[in-house]
């Protein structure tokens, strides 16, 4: 394809997205004029003009008469103009996604045989072009691991009820595209979906309870149930069918390389309720999505294998199965009727088998008491299929089959345990002051806790009695562990295999949970000395100073031989799990970035000083300020030599909803990680390092002092900065917000270190300072350059050469994009003294603007993000619609918070408040 016809190409997809938004804001005036009358959409489109006008060029004499409409609202129509603003944003990114979708389809349609970049096809055919041979590429498959596992982080601020009108709005968006529409079906498309955004307009946004946790249990359940069950085993078929191409005469059966994981039901830290109850709750939630799922696919897959024995010879193995079947239960005409159907036969006990499944009433013969049993049948089914050369029949639905049970057994994702480190020590405190081991082991130094916990950990003893009674909390903590050990057996043993501690901050921390684990059988010694553990204890390393401890302690858990023994493997995997959302609220985005880097890299020498392989596990936010960026960036970030023992990141809250919703935007996103992942696999295989990067290393860790010692002056040694952080955002009202089960604070207490990292972002996302994800880059950039050209000329070098502070950089690219220090000004009139709204937002706009400038000097740039145009395009799009909200929100929060000055509440505004905390979210398409 020509470089001219790829900009027509472009441009005529690009036309369509404008026609869709357009053709949907049509059908949304409708809805506004059909709902509130022409006044209602005039204002709105007075309002909108008004904006686009001062966006465009600003004017005093538009910006006066902007502010008068906007104050002279009153309530009733003030309401409907914020959710006209809100339900558009919903329906421009249904809009954008549903024309991601679209593009890739006509990429692959128009490009022929090229390959588009990005894809699994492009990876594999490089394998092949860099002459990587066939056992070397089964290694690489071998050792690469990808787990994304869903958390109940409270960023999602849109209702799973609104969430499924999206889909369906999509849906009949991408119809839209159908050539062979007729002038009267396109007629009805249209009619069914002004039904739809009318449906939206009167379905309510806001939450009116907060979750429970089995409701954050059903929305995770949502995603395998709409799209990765089915997509996630296409990425392997995909997979595979590229490597018959490119390597053909193999065999291929890919490993299960990239699974799903979840902390939803598990993740107790904080959350008062996810009880030992809840978490079994949640693991029988799991394996009747599974087991439904099976059901329903061996039904499908009964009406196609209708072959008829007197066409087709069945093998003697399928035969010998069935009268197996026969034999456990009996004539299976209660099944299947008709005997010269052997395959529906066979199924039909299948799937009685998987009704049983679970059912402790059953015997095991009548039902699979694990998923290798079905697989095990599947396979039978599929070798005789295959006798008979039905060979597409066993591809599309028995392979297809097999992949999804290897994938989700009947647990469906493995379940993590999450637990703040304090409450294990204060239950161990307990439980060794009971027996009188020592009174008061919190206050024993790491040492000691060590020692004693080290003994404990080597001895068969235990140190708990059914017999004794415990505090509540301590019966909870135990109560975890009975949990885990009994769910192992009743889910199958990858049920649940990690239990990660949250702000660990030494060994104790850890041998801490491998005691308790002894305590009822996960950790046990065998009569011949084998240790067998069936759960491992991972560390999160959180601060900047916890991630500046991890090396060495890992170090010293790797040396405590019954500690080591947990690992019970000829070669010993760790995993290690690294916090983005509290090593940047403590140092900074650049100190952050740079500081887990070089965690990354020390913990690794350490594991391979002690021949430990690590799996480090992300904890990735949404949002730029905790990690956020696209999956198959966050992969190729790492640095090569990290990966090798695999990876797990966290998927939170929107970003569920905007990578799993749609099937071909999950199917792209996981491609992509594939690809990333190979691509870094491979180049771990080879690591290169620039020559310079030895330097560029020297001059990264100087400008991250200076740059954690700038925003730490703001943050930590301000006396004004918590005043101004706490009045000039919406934090108090986003912890209003019904977005999630956990509360936004720990300990219910008001100190900045117990104020968790979403709401921090959250509230700076919704000011629209963004401060998080860019402050004090400008400060610690200048530090370095002083204004010499040839110090510029090194950070362009690194810019060019060096992806990790390429990545960086464009990180805070998209931050300075998506903030606006001219809306975020309005926002200090919240404050009640004045003179500090005034000195830290000059502040604040001082350290915007040299970040901006050393941007564009570094990058070479005109404007930011002129090297992403789409979004560059996508957020100028956006803002002149946002502001409106924005300026409402200002007004109604000042409005708000007098009312309750005066001990007086009014739950009508504090509702307005929050539509425009979900109007914003929508429209700046972040929330935490």
């Amino acid at each position: 394809m020509s470089d001219n016809e790829t900009i027509v190409q472009k441009n005529s997809t690009n036309n369509l997205l404008r026609r869709d938004v357009r053709f949907l804001g049509h059908i949304l005036g409708e809805v506004l004029v059909h709902q509130g009358g022409n006044e209602l959409l005039a204002v709105v489109e007075k309002i909108r003009e008004l904006s686009k006008s001062l966006r465009a060029q600003y004017d005093p004499a538009i910006y006066a008469e902007f502010k008068t409409t906007i104050d002279g609202l009153q309530p009733e129509i003030r309401h409907q103009v914020i959710r006209a603003f809100a339900i558009y944003f919903q329906l421009v990114n249904i809009a954008e996604q549903t024309h991601r979708i679209r593009r890739k389809r006509d990429y692959e349609r128009s490009s022929g045989e090229t390959v588009q970049p990005g894809s699994i096809e492009s990876i594999v055919q490089q394998l092949k072009q860099n002459q990587i041979s066939y056992q070397e590429v089964q290694e690489i498959l071998q050792t690469i691991s990808l787990e994304l596992v869903m958390t109940a982080h409270p960023t999602e601020a849109t209702r799973r009820a609104v969430l499924d009108i999206h889909q369906r709005i999509s849906q009949d968006v991408m119809y839209l595209d159908n050539p062979t529409l007729t002038y009267r079906e396109r007629e009805q498309l249209r009619e069914k979906l002004l039904a739809e955004v009318m449906t939206l307009w009167q379905t309510d946004e806001l939450r009116n309870r907060k979750p429970t946790v089995i409701d954050e249990v059903q929305n995770g359940l949502y995603y395998f149930d709409e799209t990765l069950f089915d997509v996630l085993p296409e990425v392997y078929q995909e997979l595979e069918r590229c490597l018959d191409k490119y390597y053909p005469n193999e065999t291929w059966h890919v490993p299960s390389f990239l699974k799903f994981g979840s902390w939803i039901g598990g993740d107790r830290d904080g959350n008062p309720s996810v009880t030992s109850h809840v978490t079994w709750e949640t693991l029988e939630l799991h394996r009747g999505l599974a087991l439904k799922k099976y059901e329903t696919i061996l039904v499908d897959v009964m009406y196609h294998l209708s072959f008829s024995k007197n066409l087709a010879e069945i093998s003697d193995e399928l035969q010998k199965s069935i009268e197996a079947d026969h034999e456990v239960f009996g004539p299976h005409n209660d099944f299947w009727s008709n005997d010269d159907e052997p395959y529906r036969t066979k199924i039909a006990y299948m799937i009685e088998k998987v009704k049983n499944t679970g059912n402790t009433q059953v015997a095991n013969f009548q039902k699979y008491t694990s998923p290798d049993e079905m697989i095990a049948d599947l396979y039978v089914i599929e070798r005789s299929l295959r006798s008979h050369y039905a060979d597409y029949a066993a591809d599309r639905y028995i392979k297809k089959l097999i992949r999804q049970v290897e994938l989700f057994g009947f647990h469906l994702a493995t379940l993590d345990i999450r637990q703040h480190s304090r409450e294990h020590e204060l239950a161990m405190t307990e439980i060794l002051n009971r027996i009188g081991i020592v009174e008061d082991y919190s206050t024993l130094q790491e040492n000691e806790k060590i020692e004693l916990l080290s003994k404990l950990l080597d001895e068969p003893r235990p140190i708990t009695s059914p017999y004794m009674k415990y505090s509540e909390s301590t019966q909870e903590c135990l109560d975890v562990y009975r949990n885990i050990y009994k769910a192992q057996h009743e889910f199958g043993r990858y049920c649940l295999n990690s239990y990660l501690i949250s702000m660990t901050q030494g060994a104790s921390d850890m041998l801490e949970v491998m005691v308790f684990a002894k305590e009822v059988g996960l950790y046990r010694k065998e009569a011949d000395g084998t240790v067998v553990s069936t759960i491992q204890s991972v560390p999160l390393f959180e601060t900047i100073d916890d991630l500046h401890a991890a090396p060495e302690i890992m170090d010293t858990l790797f040396k405590i031989p019954a500690y080591r023994a947990s690992l019970n493997s000829a070669a010993p995997m760790h995993e290690i799990m690294l916090g983005y959302s509290d090593s940047n609220k403590d140092g900074g985005v650049i100190t952050a970035n740079w500081e887990l880097r070089v965690a990354l890299r020390a913990l690794t020498d350490t594991g391979n000083k002690n021949g430990v392989r690590l799996k480090f596990f992300h904890g990735r936010g949404g949002s730029l300020g905790r990690g956020g960026m696209p999956l198959n960036r966050s992969i190729l970030a790492q640095p090569v030599d990290t990966i090798g023992g695999g990876i797990k990141i966290t998927e939170q809250g929107e970003v569920l909803s905007s990578r799993y919703s749609l099937q071909g935007i999950a199917y792209r996103s996981l491609e992509q990680a594939t690809f990333a992942l190979i691509k870094g696999a491979v180049l771990a295989r080879n690591p290169q390092k620039h020559p310079l990067e030895t330097e560029w290393e020297s001059i990264m860790k100087g400008i991250s002092e200076k740059a954690q010692n700038k925003y730490q002056d703001l943050i930590f040694r301000d006396p004004d900065f918590m005043t101004f952080f706490k009045q000039s955002t919406p934090l108090p009202e986003v912890g209003e917000l019904n977005i999630g089960s956990r509360p936004s604070k720990r300990n219910n207490s008001d100190r900045f270190e117990d104020l968790r990292a979403i709401p921090w972002v959250f509230a700076w996302t919704q000011s629209r300072y963004l401060l998080p994800a860019w402050y004090a880059a400008g400060t610690a950039l200048q530090d370095f350059y002083q204004n010499k050209a040839e110090n510029m000329s090194v950070l362009k070098n690194m810019y060019e050469n060096w992806p990790f502070f390429k990545s960086m950089i464009d990180g805070l690219q998209m931050a300075l994009a998506k903030a606006d220090l001219l809306i975020a000004k309005e926002y200090g009139s919240l404050l009640k003294e004045g003179s500090i709204a005034k000195r830290i937002y000059e502040l604040i706009s001082a350290e915007y603007d040299l970040t901006s400038k050393l941007i564009l000097d570094i990058t070479g740039q005109q404007e930011i993000l002129d090297n992403v145009p789409v979004i560059q395009e996508s957020i100028r799009l956006r803002n002149p619609y946002v502001d409106p909200l924005s300026y409402l929100q200002v007004d109604l929060i000042k409005e708000l918070r007098g009312a309750r000055e005066n001990n007086e509440d009014d739950s009508f505004l504090l509702r307005e408040v929050l539509l425009t905390i979900n109007g914003i979210a929508a429209g700046l398409r972040n929330t935490g």
